[in-house]
């Protein structure tokens, strides 16, 4: 690689407000300062779009504490956090994890989603807040995430897509 070329998947812009070079993933579309060494890749690098079921949890932190389940939700983050593990537990010892997270997504879920058994459609890159996003797109089709932490809330994360 000459000197001043970029690795492949790699693009140098300029930050409008600060003059500085910035490096930007043209695999994930994210950008950093630093300049990058390697190839842009990385697990799921190569996916232009997944699908998966979701089943969210709001806390009084979340971006907006309320959902079409209750108008003012006020438990603590914690308390989401352990309503979560619960349904992880539950779900993993259904031997039906699919159907299983389907049920909890339609009963539980604070997010629109629930009237479809959590299932957001497919999604390509950016449609997401990023830990979303990464955590999705991270996942083999049938795998399960741990619990992932948004503006919106906690969520559990299964990819069927």
């Amino acid at each position: 690689m000459a000197d001043g070329e970029m690795p492949s998947g790699w693009e140098k812009r300029m930050s409008r407000g600060n003059g500085k070079a910035y490096y930007f993933n043209n695999f994930t579309g994210r950008s950093q300062w630093e300049r990058p060494t390697e190839a842009a890749d990385g697990k799921g690098s190569d996916l232009k779009e997944v699908q998966c079921l979701h089943l969210l949890v709001k806390h009084n932190q979340s971006r907006r504490p309320a959902s079409w389940r209750s108008d003012n939700i006020t438990r603590s983050k914690e308390d989401a956090r352990k309503i979560l593990t619960t349904y992880l537990e539950q779900i993993n010892a259904s031997g039906d994890i699919e159907g299983e997270f389907r049920k909890l997504a339609s009963q539980f879920s604070d997010c629109s989603s629930a009237n479809r058994g959590g299932d957001l459609g497919k999604f390509g890159r950016r449609k997401m807040q990023k830990p979303f996003e990464d955590a999705s797109f991270a996942l083999d089709v049938g795998e399960m995430s741990e619990i992932v932490d948004t503006d919106s809330g906690l969520h559990i994360i299964l990819r069927i897509a």
